[in-house]
């Protein structure tokens, strides 16, 4: 073969090869960003699901309800706490969260195991987790705000919420009173103490 040839068509093979990846690139990059899709609630359903009813010791559980947004002097919120090794109910006075009661108990392993199922089995976890969409300020302000986290080591590894205002349903699929229920018979006299802080 001629070398004046192959010298002419090695530039041509080349610049098909740079079209074809150039090509090949944008169409991945279109891909990308109009058909990649968030998560989908079965996958972000398992995580939440994993993480609730692991018991190692670093694992934890949490409800933590906001009141009605008032004046600073009486507002409150409070939260109870489970983990394998303890249990515990702070109620906060203020927004700056000043907590005025806190009862602190022990837990163990197979008890901390049937809490975490028996919210498992009321759907602690259902829903999807929205990030970029957790700023609850001034959300439901006459009404309260339900904040329900798997945790490991204080780190959150999954949080949804819904309050007591129907505009407002947030990213939970379950029923609060249930889950609420479930987390205030963790803490014997916990229900006279919350009903008494609104």
């Amino acid at each position: 073969m001629d070398r004046s040839k192959i010298s002419r068509i090695i530039p041509i093979a080349l610049t098909l090869v740079i079209a074809a990846v150039i090509i090949a690139a944008f169409i991945s990059l279109i891909r990308f960003v109009f058909f990649s899709g968030p998560t989908t609630s079965n996958s972000t359903t398992d995580i939440g699901n994993s993480s609730l009813i692991n018991t190692s010791a670093d694992r934890a559980v949490s409800l933590t309800v906001r009141g009605p947004i008032v004046a600073d002097e009486s507002f409150r919120s409070y939260q109870i706490k489970v983990s394998p090794t303890g249990r515990s109910l702070v109620v906060y006075k203020g927004y700056i969260e000043e907590p005025i009661k806190t009862i602190t108990l022990t837990n163990n392993t197979k008890a901390y195991e049937q809490f975490v199922y028996a919210l498992d089995k009321a759907n602690m976890m259902k829903g999807v987790e929205v990030k970029n969409n957790n700023d609850l300020r001034g959300v439901c302000a006459p009404g309260n705000i339900h904040e329900y986290q798997t945790l490991k080591s204080d780190v959150v590894q999954k949080g949804l919420w819904t309050s007591s205002c129907s505009g407002s349903r947030g990213t939970l699929n379950a029923s609060s009173v249930q889950l609420n229920s479930l987390f205030v018979a963790q803490i014997p006299g916990s229900r006279d103490i919350i009903n008494n802080i609104w």
